[in-house]
């Protein structure tokens, strides 16, 4: 054996360590919970706590490396963040928003999905919530491990309404419900493709696309980061912190304004000092937008930490309150404060141990992003949110910030090969062989703003309007110069692949419980 093999034999044994750790890490968390809920129970009771509370914990685990990707994985895609900066900053605030703002169970997990009434005893509710819990976890594993993103909610809504319906039949879902969870599969993506890509054309018209690109940078990137901060002020008072301050929808964007206000302000500030220092380059423009991005990596971190974590322990807290009043109640029952600490540090800890596959997923792996297309992603995700919860929409934050990362790639190539055309008009109408001529006009194209070109295109067509070809291109040489530099700046498998994720979590996660409640069915009356 050589020196050549023996190395690679070493790094192969430090990877495999590395897994393992994570693996055992893991595992300690898991046995610690089920310690922890065995002293809470007695008897039977003891038992059921103990297996519910070993899969929540397993589901947090999973939704912490799966879902927090979108919060954070545009700023690391940009490298507005590290890996190891987002991971702690993602699990810092994933947790404090579960513990300050979680504070109540989701209704539709619990009884939006199925009708409870038709459930034939307190048994069977259960071994529901045990199967719904354990499929949903088993389902959000297996996409982290192939590195698609999906959407948690939909998970455990699948979960639910596979176990529901081998308890009950077809009867106990609510199908109205179910449609518009479907519904959502299109309207999440697209909504968050469409306004990221808006705000992307919004910064290069205003910035990019101007001759004076730091000039137009200090005008405009105080106004954006403003906008952001309105935006996310917003956001967070009305999903973040609605368990703690219930604020109407008006008296939030006024509060959310009051912030943008002053952020803008400050910004100005900030940037007006420093007018030497932007150059007139793209990449010292992009500086300007890092910090923001570090900010609304954490906020959207604690807001996802304050809704999501019912996906966890949702099931986790119906079970614990079957348990407790010894039957199924109608009313949806508060949290207790151990099993919010099971679904705030499961998240953390999962995301910590196998996030950043899915994290390089959503960051690199899909379009090439920088600082300026990663505060699209994070506007469009927010506005998205709010905008249809307020007309009553049913949306995705992982659809709507996967679907925002494809928008921004979809734009760059039409823009992309729009320009080209444009180069290709301008060779088309200059004579052949006079390449300084050419190179010239170019040179001038590109320093000139959107208005500009669009004269100087139309000025070249008169100009050569009356001659006869004047470059003398033939029909096929025109056709192959339209396709010139035309390049494809999304990657196409990994639009399949999440796609086809997307489309089967909500069966597969139903069919996996299904089997499940079967299983634990058989299990316990045996």
């Amino acid at each position: 054996m050589d020196l050549q093999q023996i190395s690679e034999l070493e790094r192969a044994a430090r990877t495999g360590r590395g897994e393992l750790l994570r693996l055992g890490i893991g595992v300690l968390f898991i046995v610690g919970v089920m310690f922890y809920a065995g002293m809470r129970g007695n008897g039977e009771a003891s038992l059921i706590l103990v297996m519910a509370a070993m899969i929540g914990g397993y589901m947090a685990m999973n939704i912490g490396a799966n879902d927090v990707a979108n919060n954070v994985g545009p700023a690391v895609g940009s490298r507005a963040l590290s890996l190891a900066g987002a991971l702690v900053i993602a699990a810092v605030f994933e947790a404090a928003g579960a513990l300050i703002a979680g504070g109540e169970v989701v209704g539709t997990i619990r009884n939006g999905i199925i009708d409870p009434d038709l459930i034939p005893d307190a048994d069977t509710f259960v071994w529901i919530m045990l199967a719904a819990l354990l499929a949903g976890a088993l389902w959000l594993n297996i996409a982290t491990a192939v590195g698609a993103p999906v959407s948690t909610t939909h998970s455990i809504v699948g979960a639910v309404l596979g176990a529901g319906m081998a308890a009950a039949g077809p009867a106990i879902v609510d199908w109205a419900t179910m449609g518009n969870i479907a519904a959502s599969w299109v309207i999440s993506p697209l909504l968050g493709g469409v306004f990221a890509a808006g705000f992307l054309y919004l910064v290069k018209r205003s910035i990019t696309y101007q001759a004076d690109m730091a000039e137009a940078a200090c005008r405009m990137v105080p106004l954006l980061v403003g906008l952001m901060a309105w935006t996310f002020a917003t956001y967070l008072i009305l999903k973040g912190l609605n368990k703690v301050w219930k604020v109407g929808f008006v008296a939030a964007l006024g509060y959310g304004f009051v912030v943008g206000i002053g952020v803008t302000l400050l910004v100005r500030r900030l940037v007006s000092g420093r007018n030497g220092i932007v150059a007139n380059t793209k990449q010292s423009v992009n500086r300007l937008f890092t910090v923001p991005l570090i900010f609304a990596a954490a906020l959207l971190s604690f807001a996802h930490g304050s809704n999501d974590v019912a996906n966890a322990v949702g099931p986790l807290a119906a079970i614990v309150d079957v348990v407790t009043h010894e039957g199924v109640i109608s009313k949806a029952a508060a949290i207790p404060t151990w099993v919010m600490m099971v679904g705030a540090i499961g998240i953390s800890l999962g995301l910590a141990l196998f996030g950043p596959k899915v994290i390089r997923t959503v960051g690199s792996e899909i379009t090439e992003l920088d600082q300026m297309r990663a505060y699209c992603i994070a506007m469009a995700a927010t506005i998205t949110v709010i905008v249809a919860s307020q007309f009553g929409l049913p949306v995705s934050s992982t659809h709507i910030a996967v679907g925002g990362v494809f928008g921004v790639g979809f734009l760059r190539e039409y823009l992309k090969s729009n320009y080209d055309r444009m180069l290709s008009e301008i060779k088309a109408h200059h004579p052949e062989g006079d390449q300084a001529a050419i190179e010239g006009f170019i040179a001038r194209f590109e320093k000139a703003s959107v208005e500009e070109k669009g004269a100087m295109l139309r000025d070249l067509k008169e100009r050569s309007k009356n001659a006869e070809d004047p470059a003398h291109f033939s029909k096929g040489e025109r056709k192959n110069l339209k396709k010139v530099y035309r390049r494809e700046l999304v990657k196409r498998s990994q639009l399949l692949r999440i796609a086809a994720a997307w489309v089967i979590t909500v069966p597969a996660s139903a069919l996996m419980a299904a089997i499940l409640f079967f299983t634990i069915r058989g299990m316990m009356v045996s």
